[in-house]
C-alpha cells in the first residue's frame, strides 16, 4: 500500500495512534469538561473498534486524581506523569510502532499539555491531529490561542467526526455500522462556534 502524502494529514487505523490526556477529576471545572471528555470517549470507542492504540496519561493523579470513569477507559493504564507534555512518558509507546505516522490528540488543557504535547510529537516528525472538539482549557482564550499556535506549527486541527470517518475510510467497511452508531448523535457543542466565527484572524 503507497503511503500517503505527510503533507496531506490523512489517517489511517494502521498508522495512528489516539493519545487521551489528562482527563482526571480535579479538571472538572475546565470549561465543556463534560462535553470534552463525552467526543474523547467517542474517540476511544472507535480506536477499540478499529484496533488503534491508545495511551491515556494522568497529570500528578495523588493530587489531581484518576481519569473520570464517563471516558470509558476502563482497560487502559494510565501513565503517571508531572511533565506538561505527554511524550517523555510514552516514549516506550511510540518507539514500539516503527510505522506510526499521525496522532489524534485529545484532552486538556490545550495550552498546557496539549500543546507541548503536539510540538514534542512534531519535532519528532509526526503529524499531530488535534480533535479540536475534544480539548479545551480554563480561559476560552487560552485555548483559541493555543489551537492557533499547534495550527502555526503545523498540527492539524480537525474534529472527531472528520477524523472517525477518515479512519473508517468507507461505507463497506466491516465496522461501519457499528461506528455509525457512536456518531448517530452529532457532538456536543463545546464552544466551538464561538471562538470560530467571525473569521478570527488568529485561525485563518
Amino acid at each position: 500500500m503507497a503511503a500517503a502524502k505527510p503533507t496531506l494529514g490523512r489517517v489511517l487505523p494502521g498508522s495512528s495512534i489516539l493519545f487521551l490526556c489528562d482527563m482526571q477529576e480535579k479538571f472538572r471545572h475546565v470549561a465543556y469538561f463534560p462535553q470534552i471528555v463525552s467526543v474523547a470517549a467517542r474517540m476511544l470507542k472507535v480506536a477499540r473498534l478499529l484496533e488503534v492504540p491508545t495511551v491515556l496519561t494522568e497529570q500528578y493523579p495523588q493530587g489531581l486524581g484518576p481519569t473520570v470513569p464517563e471516558l470509558g477507559a476502563a482497560g487502559l493504564q494510565p501513565l503517571a506523569k508531572t511533565c506538561f507534555s505527554m511524550v517523555p512518558v510514552a516514549q516506550q509507546e511510540l518507539a514500539a510502532r516503527p510505522q506510526l505516522r499521525s496522532v489524534l490528540l485529545c484532552g486538556i488543557e490545550t495550552q498546557a499539555c496539549i500543546l507541548n504535547t503536539a510540538l514534542d510529537l512534531l519535532d519528532r516528525g509526526l503529524q499531530v491531529h488535534v480533535v479540536v472538539d475534544a480539548c479545551s482549557s480554563r480561559s476560552q482564550v487560552d485555548r483559541l490561542v493555543a489551537l492557533a499556535r499547534m495550527r502555526q506549527s503545523g498540527a492539524f486541527l480537525s474534529t472527531s467526526e472528520g477524523l472517525i470517518l477518515q479512519l473508517v475510510g468507507d461505507a463497506a467497511h466491516p465496522q461501519f455500522k457499528e461506528i455509525q452508531k457512536i456518531i448517530k448523535e452529532p457532538a456536543p457543542d463545546s464552544g466551538l462556534l464561538g471562538l470560530f466565527q467571525g473569521q478570527n484572524p488568529l485561525l485563518r
